[in-house]
């Protein structure tokens, strides 16, 4: 019977990332694979290395190239120079005792990945969706608001039992987080083209008229997003 999927948090706590950093899944078993490479936290790769008990690791899956989801490669190949790297679309590939599907799901990176395990129902979602905060379409860095909502509708048609994410708990109602999300972004939506008809035009304005109460650093990532939103509006000529 293959073995439950071990969260090894990356120990790179922050606003962006949560109190315990990012989520890294370690599947042991016959292949053992990591879900995500954290940040190359040197207390975080020994921990890797005592839950395969003196295994090697066999491959490492990259849901995106940000940083904190990529920023760890280099040490991990520098502790198992054999490593193997699923950084792209292919055909399914193993992972412990199971077989991965890989699943474009471009919009917050134009390189995100998800990864399907059909016969358990786990989907590793890395920054798709994740529970207590919605995320962010970067798109200075190109993010796509348009790319985003299709991988959203792509995830949800593989009805998942449950996500694990790159940051926070798992999701244990799939259907009904994603819901929420294609919601919220329609929601927001709305309020961005009354923020335009009252007149707000650059980003920050739009920002400060429908959100309140951020941090500098959220207020950051929320200017991020509504210009995501103003390019999905451009694209659709409706701008």
């Amino acid at each position: 019977m293959p073995q439950s999927p071990l969260l090894l948090p990356a120990r790179n706590p922050s606003e962006w990332t949560g109190p315990t950093g990012n989520n890294t899944w370690l599947l042991r078993g016959k292949v053992p694979a990591l879900i995500d490479a954290g940040t190359g936290d040197a207390d975080h790769v020994a921990s890797i290395e005592r839950a395969l008990d003196g295994r090697p690791l066999a491959v490492v899956f990259i849901t995106h190239g940000h940083p904190d989801h990529a920023g760890g490669l280099p040490a991990l190949r520098a502790r198992w120079p054999a490593l193997r790297v699923v950084d792209a679309a292919m055909d399914p590939q193993p992972a412990g005792d199971t077989l991965l599907e890989i699943v474009p799901t471009p919009g917050h990176a134009p390189d995100h990945l998800c990864f399907f395990d059909a016969p358990s129902g786990d989907l590793y979602c890395g920054d798709l969706a994740r529970r207590g905060g919605s995320i962010v379409i970067p798109a200075r860095k190109g993010g796509n608001l348009r790319d985003y909502l299709a991988s959203l509708h792509r995830v949800r048609a593989l009805a998942p039992r449950r996500l694990l994410p790159g940051h926070g708990p798992v999701v244990d109602d799939p259907i009904a987080l994603i819901d929420d999300y294609l919601a919220h972004r329609a929601a927001r939506e709305r309020q961005i083209v009354d923020a335009i008809a009252d007149g707000a035009r650059p980003p920050e304005e739009i920002v400060a008229r429908v959100y309140a109460g951020l941090s500098e650093g959220l207020r950051r990532a929320a200017i991020e997003t509504v210009e995501a939103h103003l390019q999905k509006l451009e694209e659709e000529g409706r701008r």
